[in-house]
């Protein structure tokens, strides 16, 4: 008896353990990319699991090893755990969830990729502006725009595998602008340093 309780709770955790990780297996860890998800490539499915701000899953078959793992490369919301993510998660909730979503894929790394979705035509990161969302979060409380610090920087920095070589190849592949940590950034393309290469030029 003692040991069927034993091996009943062991069955518990790891369920438990299970329904933590990331449901999200259609691409291994550290590769290869599915030939169905190279750059350029159009996937569709609904929204089965929306993970933060800017991050979800799109199902492109049954079973969670069909279940994409995709990074917004137009919305680039708070983490999780900084003022405004979770309103950010909520967010993409509501607009995505249960949604069927069409995803132009852009640069993969390790178990996800970047890519530009639209939901009944109209992309993501617009759909998450209306409803009010900031890029980036903002601080709580007071509504201003929360400020990222800048760090000096060489002139010319080292380039990661898979870095954009300029901001038109950038904007070519739809994945402009591109921030710091996410696929494709290229330190060389940040003029002022602020964690954001290829920014749009805004008049003055």
């Amino acid at each position: 008896m003692r040991r069927l309780l034993v091996l009943t709770a062991a069955l518990f955790l790891l369920q438990a353990q299970r329904a933590h990780a990331d449901p999200c297996e259609a691409i291994p860890e550290g590769g290869p990319m599915p030939a169905s998800l190279g750059f350029g490539a159009t996937f569709s499915g609904p929204v089965v699991h929306v993970i933060d701000g800017d991050s979800l899953c799109v199902a492109v078959g049954p079973g969670h090893e069909n279940w994409v793992e995709v990074r917004l490369g137009d919305f680039y919301a708070a983490e999780a755990s900084e003022p405004g993510g979770p309103a950010a998660r909520a967010a993409l909730e509501r607009l995505a969830l249960g949604r069927q979503a069409v995803c132009v894929a852009s640069l993969g790394t390790h178990d996800r990729i970047a890519a530009r979705c639209r939901i009944d035509g109209r992309p993501l990161g617009d759909l998450m502006r209306a409803a009010g969302i900031s890029e980036g979060g903002r601080a709580a409380g007071d509504g201003a725009p929360r400020t990222r610090a800048r760090t000096s920087m060489p002139a010319r920095s080292p380039v990661s595998a898979g870095a954009f070589r300029s901001c038109d190849a950038a904007r070519a592949a739809g994945a402009a602008p591109v921030h710091r940590g996410h696929p494709g950034f290229n330190p060389n393309l940040d003029g002022d340093h602020d964690g954001i290469a290829c920014e749009p030029v805004r008049g003055r």
